[in-house]
């Protein structure tokens, strides 16, 4: 009998690390395998029955995994973050369209051997929106799933693609075929805002400079951030995000009236932000230097989501709004971590 598990792809990622240890804490937790380009981290590496090293480009290792491995769920957390992405699109594209088709195909095959679906679990982002202009964006009211998706990043176009595909896959996989069956996948998808972790730095996001301003303040140095002042878009505590996944994984597939949602806790300007930093850490070295590039990213972004489905179909609901998220959780963490340098 093939052993029964849960993959995290990206698994040494901030998203990857508060997962693992939130799956571990259940109270029947699952058996965890983890895929990355790199060994897990020596303090969560404990907490996983395998780190693999590998890519999700190469379709002999997934066709490998898929061969020992009884899947029953897929965290799909492996992508190129949306700053590098620009860098480099086209290897942007591979991995995270390419890398995600490898695995769905992965989890098709899966549901065909053990003959019950897989659950697949896809964050999406913000980023998949695309304001027109900054007065679009002042004037408009919550933006729900299915409005301004017209993204100006590669990790936005590839993240929206990779929902519709994920939506093909789970609804209409082989319609032509005489006798159409359904693939097997149940593809569920979150769409994140920024998010803010307290634990691990941050690696390369666009909507980077809030916690930026934290980890540098609370580390003494000085932080230009890349943003204008006025600059808004909506936020989220890194342990809601953890949350959102597991229960979305864990909701009844017929309560659910979508395959993607959106999910947000609060909306804070940069400058806002900023007021947060330095209350809590008044000698903090904060200036504003936008750049052009970032800054426009940042500007096509909606200032609020409408997350009002995900709280209608399965009960989503943030436990952190914007002050219990730096008052409870942010700043005593991070200050806390950077306690031995002021000690």
């Amino acid at each position: 009998m093939r052993r029964r598990i849960t993959l995290i792809t990206g698994a040494n990622g901030e998203v990857g690390h508060g997962l693992i240890r939130q799956l571990r804490a259940q109270p029947n937790p699952p058996d965890i395998v983890v895929l990355d380009l790199r060994s897990l981290d020596a303090d969560v590496l404990p907490l996983v029955d395998q780190s693999i090293v590998g890519d999700i480009l190469d379709v002999d290792l997934l066709e490998n995994l898929s061969s020992e491995y009884d899947i029953d769920t897929i965290y799909h957390l492996a992508a190129l973050l949306s700053t590098h992405s620009e860098f480099r699109p086209e290897a942007a594209h591979r991995v995270n369209v390419r890398g995600t088709l490898n695995l769905l195909h992965m989890a098709i095959d899966q549901a065909e051997w053990r003959g019950k679906p897989v659950t697949f679990i896809f964050p999406s982002s913000v980023a998949v929106y695309g304001m027109p202009n900054l007065t679009a964006k002042a004037s408009a009211p919550p933006v729900s799933e299915d409005s301004y998706l017209n993204p100006i990043t590669m990790y936005g176009c590839n993240k929206l693609y990779c929902e519709h595909l994920g939506r093909y896959y789970a609804q209409h996989y082989r319609q032509l075929a005489a006798n159409p069956t359904p693939s097997g996948i149940d593809f569920r998808s979150v769409r994140f805002p920024g998010l803010i972790s307290a634990t691990t730095m941050p690696a390369g996001g666009t909507s980077d400079f809030a916690p930026e301003m934290l980890h540098h303040a609370a580390d003494g140095k000085p932080y230009a951030c890349f943003v204008r002042p006025d600059t808004t878009m909506p936020f989220m505590a890194m342990p809601d995000a953890i949350r959102a996944l597991i229960e979305l994984a864990q909701a009844p597939a017929d309560a659910l009236t979508r395959s993607v949602y959106n999910l947000t806790a609060f909306s804070l300007s940069a400058e806002q932000v900023a007021e947060r930093v330095r209350a809590a850490f008044p000698h903090a070295d904060i200036t504003f230097a936008p750049t052009p590039g970032r800054q426009n990213i940042v500007d096509s972004w909606p200032a609020n989501l409408d997350d009002s489905a995900a709280r209608r179909d399965w009960g989503w609901m943030p436990e952190y709004d914007a002050d219990r998220a730096f008052n409870d959780y942010l700043v005593p963490t991070i200050r806390a971590k950077y306690a031995h340098k002021t000690a």
